[in-house]
């Protein structure tokens, strides 16, 4: 529907008037998450069975997490605060929304999951949380504790990924690497530059150092593209590092112009057959899941470890 009110919502339902579809909106009493699971369920069915019906069953299945800002002019919304809003480039007063993407390559994607960021001083501010319509007992979630509880929802709902991606804020967060790998779920999550890996005799460096260090030779860079960009495709150079563990790797990116870093760190469990063909990638890790067709980064550490 290229124009979404109540009187197009109703129209595209059948209805005379927009009466019923105000009230769903705007008064009646409905379960969010319950909603969600069933959108989840429905947009991952159409994407497979479009993948089928394009002879594309082959193409990997990725769940990207991102979040996205939205800015707010006043204080009374709920997990309103002063924080650097990506849609605005600069610090602004708004709010976050921790988003999952279900993506099929080479088919499409669609939003399966959302949680709403509420700051710590919201929630045990028991005046403010009145104030702000917050539900009673709330407990405060990082971004990254709220991925675990939308990929968890994915998964209850019986959606299964080939690997799980993420920028910095995510790759940061040790609960949910440790949660993804409790549950043998592979990812590629975006790690900062002083992230600290072990190598193998033990020896414990950060991103950046192990290659300064490891990857002095520019024949250990292998060019290849990130996909198809607004000016034409965008190429980088890629190293991969082994880690002290056989299931862990560091995957890094070089800008072929700045030589600016991008440090990935990667998971695959035991057993996990990687035999999936790779096709083109559109965007880049990081970037704005409304766009997203797959992680290069991804794919590059797939032809690696194969």
């Amino acid at each position: 529907m290229p124009k979404r009110n109540g009187w197009t919502i109703a129209e595209h339902a059948g209805d005379v008037t927009p009466d019923r579809t105000q009230r769903l909106l705007n008064r009646a009493s409905w379960d969010t998450l319950a909603a969600m699971s069933e959108v989840r369920r429905f947009a991952a069915a159409g994407l497979a069975e479009a993948a089928r019906r394009g002879r594309r069953r082959g193409g990997l299945v990725i769940g990207a997490i991102d979040e996205t800002g939205q800015e707010k002019a006043g204080e009374a919304t709920a997990g309103v605060k002063r924080h650097y809003l990506g849609c605005a480039g600069r610090v602004a007063n708004g709010i976050s929304t921790v988003h999952l993407s279900y993506v099929r390559e080479g088919t499409g994607h669609a939003l399966i999951g959302a949680r709403q960021w509420i700051p710590r001083e919201q929630v045990s501010d028991p005046v403010t949380s009145r104030a702000t319509g917050l539900p009673p007992g709330l407990r405060f979630r990082t971004k990254g504790q709220l991925a675990i509880d939308i990929c968890a929802d994915a998964y209850a709902d019986g959606i299964s990924f080939d690997f799980i991606c993420g920028d910095e804020v995510y790759g940061s967060s040790t609960q949910l690497r440790e949660f993804l790998e409790a549950r043998g779920q592979a990812y590629v999550l975006r790690v900062a530059s002083s992230f600290p890996v072990t190598l193998a005799g033990g020896m414990k460096l950060t991103c950046a150092q192990a290659v300064r260090q490891l990857v002095k030779d520019r024949r250990q860079w292998e060019v290849r593209s990130a996909g198809q960009g607004s000016k034409g495709r965008r190429w980088y150079a890629w190293a991969q590092i082994g880690t002290a563990s056989p299931r862990h790797h560091l995957l890094v990116r070089r800008h072929l112009a700045t030589g600016k870093l991008a440090f990935h760190y990667c998971y695959v469990p035991e057993g996990q057959l990687l035999t999936k063909p790779l096709a083109g990638v559109d965007s880049h890790s990081g970037g704005d899941i409304f766009q997203t067709e797959s992680d290069p980064a991804v794919q590059v550490f797939l032809t690696w470890f194969k």
